[in-house]
């Protein structure tokens, strides 16, 4: 048996065949069309509305037309990882794909359906380019770096002094007590306090968030891998304190059927005064709103808690480059092209063009995006920076846990969402 056999083997035996079966039936256009010996082929995230999208397929037009080699490119939102296993089984994946790093793709690497890349950083001069911390998060605990790490996200919170003003808030709260006192303003306004997708994932990083209150960084690693909130009186506390924000108000009404695409309309649209969102979608307000928007982290417990300034949630498990090992066979054609995502122009165009924040060294600031340089220009010194839990949480925990988080924005006691949550682990 073959190394290439085995890997795929080995991936195979860690999927779902319920999930795998009825796409291998259709494995013939998972290739893109362009695509032969000759071309690069690219998997690719960074497509559609996604913030970026048109900047890359610049970028790769304008390489192609540099270098006169072709780059045929197959396009996937939330569902390229399924895609690109699916593939991977069926012999045909792309030779790079970008994707992020978080559930199903934190495997990839052990798995054998991508290849290690912490040789290629020397040899094609990106060790010094990348920031040190985002190539830390990238590497597994065997040592091995999964990708390039290309994108970083910067999750802060956004208030509109505009809003707060007109319900006679003085300043940005930076407590829980200063956060009810302003939801309360508000409301008597007939103004939306927080906006959150309480039905998704954005829902959810707001309630891991807000335990994050309680519990240090390795109590949150150990409950977010684990999900045993009732074994830690801290992350129980952050339950509770939840609920309270909850109960005085502070969230929208009916947010727990909200996503992470109403809640950006609802800011937008000045029905809330404050929102939770990643800087891509921050690069998506537009300029009219955000000059009235004051960039900052969420209120910290005025009680009991262990931060002492406000958090954002900051990791660099954004878009990383992977190499798959179809692409083994091309490091000729993968090596100049992923060299050229990491020139100072290609970065200055996704900061400057899409409002992106990069892991690539740079001094470039977003200048058309000020809600997305006001995020990145945030220090240690204003706000506590807390865990994106993408990366401990198992992936065939995330809907379910979903589902136990909307469940927490409904109206449960804090008992039954701790049950709804260490049940969603179940799963694993």
């Amino acid at each position: 048996m073959s190394h290439g056999i085995s890997r795929r083997t080995l991936l195979g035996a860690a999927l779902s065949g319920g999930i795998i079966t009825p796409l291998l039936a259709a494995c013939g256009p998972l290739a893109p069309a362009s695509s032969g010996s000759g071309a690069l082929t690219v998997h690719t995230q960074i497509s559609g509305a996604v913030a970026g999208a048109q900047v890359f397929s610049d970028v790769v037009a304008a390489y192609q037309r540099a270098t006169a080699r072709k780059v045929a490119l197959l396009k996937n939102g939330s569902d390229l990882p399924i895609v690109f296993e699916t593939s991977t089984l069926a012999g045909k994946e792309a030779d790079v794909a970008i994707v992020n790093m978080m559930g199903r793709t934190l495997s990839w690497t052990r798995l054998g359906a991508t290849v290690p890349v912490n040789d290629y950083l020397d040899d094609w001069g990106l060790r010094d380019l990348i920031i040190p911390e985002a190539l830390a998060e990238w590497t597994d605990d065997e040592g091995r770096l999964r990708a390039f790490p290309f994108t970083r996200t910067n999750w802060p919170v956004s208030f509109n002094t505009g809003l707060l003003e007109e319900a006679g808030v003085g300043a940005i709260p930076t407590t829980s007590d200063e956060l009810i006192a302003a939801a309360d303003a508000l409301r008597s306004k007939g103004i939306g306090p927080v906006t959150v997708g309480g039905s998704d994932w954005s829902g959810q990083k707001m309630f891991l968030q807000i335990l994050q209150g309680f519990i240090t960084q390795d109590e949150a690693r150990t409950v977010f891998s684990t999900g045993k909130i009732s074994e830690s009186p801290g992350a129980v506390a952050g339950v509770e304190h939840f609920v309270e924000l909850r109960d005085a108000g502070v969230f929208v009404d009916n947010v727990q059927g909200y996503t992470s695409d109403s809640e950006l309309t609802q800011f937008n649209t000045r029905k809330a005064a404050i929102v939770p969102a990643m800087s891509s979608a921050l690069a998506l307000v537009p300029n009219e709103r955000a000059a009235e928007v004051t960039v900052g982290g969420w209120p910290v417990p005025s009680s009991g808690g262990v931060l002492e300034r406000p958090s954002v949630i900051k990791s660099f498990n954004g878009h990383g480059i992977w190499i798959s090992e179809n692409g083994m066979k091309k490091f000729d054609l993968i090596k100049p092209f992923v060299q050229n995502l990491y020139t100072p122009e290609v970065t200055d165009e996704f900061i400057l063009g899409s409002g992106r924040d990069m892991s690539r060294v740079t001094d470039t600031v977003s200048q058309d995006f000020p809600l997305v340089a006001q995020g990145s220009r945030l220090t240690d010194d204003d706000v506590t920076p807390v865990m994106l839990p993408d990366l401990l949480i198992p992936d065939a925990v995330f809907e379910p846990m979903i589902q136990a988080t909307a469940l927490a924005y409904g109206s449960a006691p804090a008992d039954r969402i701790i049950e709804a949550f260490e049940k969603s682990y179940q799963a694993v």
